[in-house]
């Protein structure tokens, strides 16, 4: 299985913590002598890993640039689902999930993913074009995430989406159109709310697929949010109704 470059602390003590097997080796600036660089390496060589420790000149080369935190690691790729039945299967209680149409910011990503492991989500899925998968700057950004929700791409979004009502998931999808505000939707059931990219939306087969549409109100002035604050508003929404 081919191996890949995390890098930054939350990412790298993430996968240290859910799957050590993975690592491969750890890069650590060897000017970090501070208690949460220390405490990281006694707690990978506890676990028989490799520990390289370099200048911060080698890590920048390493990690492709300098904001890595003084923390790389090499691991190998966690499998990712690849079917809505591998990830719903056997999951009890009202299901709460999160659609990425056309996310292709890999800063949007990661902060969605990490909104999503905060609400408790069971998945984020994606289309496998037209979105970015998980880059470094993903994992990095997710702070932890990347490795806790698992991140499906589908080949056809709305063929996905229509496996998901199967398990009786209502699906709603946001737009600054829609007559109904976020608030006046019942989600305290299964749920899995459809997030487009700024600027672009949601595309019109995605939309269709819809079993409503809402729109989060705007009461200043600009015009829309990041997706990932977006999806932090319909998440909570959604624990808001159900507590």
């Amino acid at each position: 299985m081919a191996a890949i470059l995390i890098y930054g602390f939350h990412a790298v003590t993430s996968r240290l913590r859910v799957n050590p097997g993975s690592i491969e080796e750890i890069f650590v600036d060897a000017a970090r002598q501070d208690p949460r660089a220390r405490d990281l390496i006694e707690s990978a060589k506890q676990l028989g890993l490799r520990i390289m420790q370099v200048d911060s000149k080698r890590l920048d080369g390493i990690a492709g640039g300098p904001r890595h935190q003084g923390i790389a690691a090499r691991v190998t790729m966690v499998q990712q689902p690849r079917h809505v039945d591998e990830v719903l299967e056997g999951l009890q209680g009202p299901l709460l999930l999160l659609i990425l149409d056309g996310v292709q910011d890999p800063h949007n990503l990661g902060a969605c993913l990490r909104v999503a492991d905060a609400m408790g989500a069971n998945a984020v899925i994606a289309p496998k074009d037209r979105a970015v998968g998980l880059t470094p700057t993903v994992a990095k950004v997710a702070c932890g995430a990347a490795d806790t929700v698992p991140y499906l791409t589908v080949t056809n979004l709305a063929r996905a989406m229509r496996d998901i009502k199967e398990y009786g998931v209502f699906i709603i999808g946001t737009d600054g159109t829609a007559e109904t505000e976020i608030a006046q939707a019942d989600v305290s059931g299964s749920v899995a709310w459809v997030l487009g990219a700024e600027g672009t939306g949601l595309r019109r087969l995605t939309r269709e697929h819809c079993d409503a549409m809402v729109k989060i109100p705007m009461y200043g002035t600009v015009e829309s949010l990041n997706v990932s604050v977006s999806a932090g508003i319909c998440l909570y929404e959604t624990r808001r109704q159900r507590s």
